[in-house]
């Protein structure tokens, strides 16, 4: 069904898609107007720990936040509630949760973490809004699939410079229950702007000057939490996986067991799953590796997202890379912390069955391109604060530029090269936050160390 759909988005301008929204429709539940619960400023955060519901009979209940409509959902504080702290929301059947107040001042950014109850199943949820003081609602973004039995986090963009109120609403009438957690809405469209502060995904720059927008749907930016990237529809990968990694990113969190299917893309879309790879010679190669987020199961799952992947020869993923990945971390153990952006270029790689230029191809289209290269940049620093200010011309960067070959180089030292090398491949800017004759100066060198 997914490869039907990619076929014919192919024949939609891109435009269409640039508006998330279905028609608006009338909302009977929802009054037009609570006058109990007054309008409100963002920033925002619900934790939902200041909730007391235990039925599942529609009604009211007063948060931190306002008044909110639960309707078949309670607030959750059992051992199989998935919760940051002691509760959370719990939705049934086809329940909702609904604020009764607006957000005044605009929210252009909504983000709200979400598992499968207990050892429920997976179940499909959309986020509505409303803004018109809950006379009328459209949806927003694409309809999510929680399919994971621990906390994980989806961003919506909502762009909304007026007053708005928000409707989570299950979808999937079936006998699972899911659970929702801290609902944030920002005033920012991406909840970590490049540049904002020390340990920021972005500090170094946005390599492509990714956006989230579907017009730039082969440059398109995704914040996972964990780590930042540049999506590439026509090519099923990621361009570009930009992440910062000090000795807080790494605990005893067990690798996870799967790799996931990232709903978070726009629905008309072709989504990556896991089977596309199988049999195909190329591993499931990790840009933001899973052992760079072991600090808990929530950041290890975020890794396994296939917009994280890309197609890999297994003797360089598991021998070469693995060992540049190694001496990273050795980096962290040494009191260092890193700014690290990982990417692929080109098409056409050679793996355990050979060359290929793309695998699971559908009537000649690629789904997901082999690439020819895989690059990494990462800069090195000592632990400290004001980590943008503290790069200097004698700040160390590691540059590596690498073939996608089986046949290649078990040392990844053999494939160091400049910065300045691997922009003129790709026509990438990787530093651009940092000061022009910094750049110049740290871009030109080759480490050997």
């Amino acid at each position: 069904m997914k490869k039907l759909l990619f076929i014919i988005s192919v024949f939609i301008s891109a435009s269409l898609f640039q508006s998330c929204t279905k028609s608006s429709e009338p909302d009977p539940i929802l009054p037009i107007q609570d006058t109990t619960s007054l309008p409100i400023s963002s920033p925002l955060k619900e934790t939902f720990e200041s909730g007391t519901k235990i039925d599942y009979a529609s009604s009211s209940i007063s948060l931190n936040s306002g008044k909110w409509n639960f309707t078949e959902a309670v607030v959750g504080n059992s051992t199989d509630d998935k919760k940051n702290g002691s509760k959370s929301v719990r939705i049934r059947n086809t329940g909702k949760i609904s604020m009764n107040f607006d957000v005044i001042n605009g929210v252009y950014t909504l983000v709200v973490a979400h598992a499968m109850f207990g050892t429920d199943q997976s179940s499909s949820w959309q986020l509505w809004a409303s803004y018109n003081s809950g006379g009328s609602y459209s949806q927003i973004g694409n309809t999510i699939t929680t399919s994971s039995a621990i906390l994980v986090t989806d961003t919506f963009t909502v762009n909304s410079p007026g007053k708005v109120r928000f409707s989570f609403r299950k979808t999937s009438a079936d006998n699972n229950q899911l659970n929702i957690d801290d609902v944030e809405l920002l005033r920012t469209a991406n909840p970590q702007p490049a540049g904002s502060s020390d340990n920021d995904n972005l500090l170094m720059g946005n390599p492509s000057a990714a956006t989230p927008s579907v017009i730039t749907e082969d440059n398109f930016f995704m914040n996972k939490g964990y780590y930042c990237l540049s999506y590439n529809r026509s090519e099923g990968k990621p361009n570009w996986v930009s992440w910062h990694l000090d000795s807080s990113d790494l605990g005893s969190a067990s690798r996870q067991p799967t790799f996931v299917e990232d709903t978070a893309l726009p629905y008309a879309w072709y989504h990556v799953i896991s089977a596309n790879y199988t049999g195909s010679g190329f591993d499931r190669g990790h840009n933001c590796p899973s052992a760079d987020r072991t600090i808990s199961d929530a950041a290890n799952y975020s890794t396994f997202y296939m917009t994280n992947i890309i197609p890999q020869a297994p003797m360089l993923n598991q021998l070469a890379w693995a060992r540049l990945e190694d001496s990273c971390r050795n980096l962290i153990f040494s009191g260092k912390e890193l700014y690290i952006i990982n990417g692929s270029f080109g098409s056409g790689g050679t793996g355990t069955n050979g060359f290929r230029n793309s695998i699971d191809d559908f009537n000649s289209v690629p789904l997901v391109v082999v690439p020819q290269y895989v690059w990494k940049v990462v800069v090195v620093l000592s632990n400290g604060n004001n980590d943008l200010s503290r790069v200097s011309s004698a700040t160390r960067v590691i540059a590596v530029w690498a073939p996608n070959d089986n046949a290649a180089s078990s040392n990844w030292k053999d494939f160091r090269v400049s910065v300045d090398n691997i922009e003129a491949q790709t026509g990438y800017d990787l530093l651009s936050n940092l000061p022009v004759n910094i750049q110049q100066v740290i871009e030109a060198q080759v480490d050997n160390l």
